[in-house]
């Protein structure tokens, strides 16, 4: 969310900003806005103290034996008194009306997002592996439908549709096993190398915790609402950054660090025909979250280290990857900078993405009123928040099958693997 208090100070860069996300809003409407509010509640305070004042004479005059104007000044009282609830409730209006733009403005990239229109402009920064060429190389759905388990494909896309309906998968045998293999391995690597905190938290939320990271109330129709009211989180990104809501925490309790694996949630209402078969697009599918609470000063470098986290992943599972840094026209609603990690899948001949790092600099901390105090200063300040995947499990698991199947139809099991899968080297053939 934007201060309109930074917007006042410079309206120039705001103008500039909101250009480069191709977003006409502009400061002077949202100022004239704000001067509307400010001068309804400097109004409000106004008519409330002349209603106080006229208060207390009503006393003075009773005490002087002068009833009439007394009387006259319960009156002008009683008159003020729906003046100023008159000008409050106009106040909340104009005050919510300002609030409703804000919360939908996109946050400012930083100078050196690239500008451009699509993932077309965005960036490569390094790479990592040579993509595999594998002559004839199956699609990860068509390997997982090859699995057998006592009950059918071990990636099983019509009995889930069964259940559920499209764009979900019943995941059996060494495949279910691989999956809790694969974010089992992020965790550890994330915890016991990295720093990162684990923590396990709900996947239904109040809406505040979804307005607090910025998915209300933008993406609400991308969202799964329970009847009562609650979301089905999209992202432990939702949960892991609210547990710093209203709070001030020291500067010497900074970073923290924090990850998750959790089952996530997402209507995908923009995608229809986008990946409608396999496992790349899925109303649930399982992610280890990387959250990061941090100072200004110290974001950028943080940014760069939660990056460096998630490729690591994928260096251990000696998966090819590209790393690019979006441009203006691809960058997400909250980022002030964002990378993608895209991995690459040989039934595809294509990178995808599978990881998505982004700072979101005090652009979530200013709604979810989460800030820090520096030693020996008076006035705390909002914190930097930071997400990214460290790595999607489903997507990480395509990569894996199709980038070590095998002639016969079975998957190699990468080295980092093996023991998280009982020793099991290969899945199928004679594995």
């Amino acid at each position: 969310m934007h201060d309109i208090k930074a917007i006042r100070d410079n309206p120039a860069a705001f103008d500039a900003g909101m250009a480069r996300r191709n977003n006409d809003t502009r400061a002077a409407d949202l100022l004239a806005l704000y001067e509307k509010v400010a001068a309804e509640t400097q109004a409000m305070n106004d008519l409330q103290q002349q209603r106080n004042a006229a208060s207390k004479q009503i006393g003075a005059a009773m005490g002087r034996g002068e009833k009439e104007e007394a009387e006259r000044l319960k009156q002008e009282v009683a008159s003020l008194k729906d003046q100023v609830q008159a000008a409050e409730e106009n106040q909340k209006k104009l005050s919510a009306e300002l609030d409703d733009i804000l919360m939908t403005l996109p946050n400012i990239p930083v100078a050196e997002v690239p500008d451009g229109e699509d993932e077309d402009d965005n960036v490569e920064v390094r790479t990592f592996g040579n993509p595999k060429k594998i002559v004839g190389a199956k699609e990860h759905f068509d390997l997982g439908e090859g699995l057998k388990s006592s009950l059918g494909p071990q990636m099983d896309f019509e009995v889930a549709a069964k259940l559920s309906g499209s764009r979900f998968v019943v995941l059996k045998k060494d495949l279910a096993r691989l999956e809790r293999a694969l974010a089992n391995f992020m965790l550890d690597l994330h915890t016991g190398e990295f720093g990162y905190e684990e923590m396990a938290p709900p996947v239904m939320v109040r809406p505040d915790a979804m307005y607090g990271t910025g998915q209300l109330p933008k993406f609400e129709e991308d969202a799964f609402k329970t009847t009562n009211d609650y979301f089905l989180t999209p992202t432990a990104e939702v949960t892991l950054t609210n547990l710093v809501r209203e709070s001030i925490l020291s500067e010497e309790e900074l970073p923290k660090r924090l990850t998750a694996w959790t089952q996530c949630f997402r209507s995908e209402a923009g995608s229809a025909g986008r990946d409608t078969t396999g496992m790349i697009r899925m109303h649930q599918f399982s992610k280890v979250e990387l959250v990061s609470i941090t100072t200004p000063e110290a974001s950028g470098e943080e940014h760069e280290r939660m990056t460096a986290c998630a490729e690591e992943v994928l260096k251990r599972l000696d998966l090819a990857y590209r790393t690019v840094v979006l441009c203006t026209g691809d960058i997400g609603f909250g980022a002030i900078k964002t990378y993608d990690i895209e991995v690459w899948l040989p039934g595809q001949e294509r990178f995808r993405e599978i990881s998505s790092c982004s700072n979101c600099g005090d652009f979530q901390a200013r709604r979810m009123k989460a800030r820090f105090r520096k030693e020996g200063e008076k006035h705390p300040q909002f914190v930097h928040t930071l997400n990214g995947s460290g790595l999607a499990v489903g997507r990480t698991m395509v990569a894996v099958l199709e980038n070590y199947q095998q002639e016969d139809g079975s998957i190699a099991i990468p080295d980092v693997l093996q023991p998280y899968m009982g020793g099991k080297t290969v899945i199928g053939g004679e594995g």
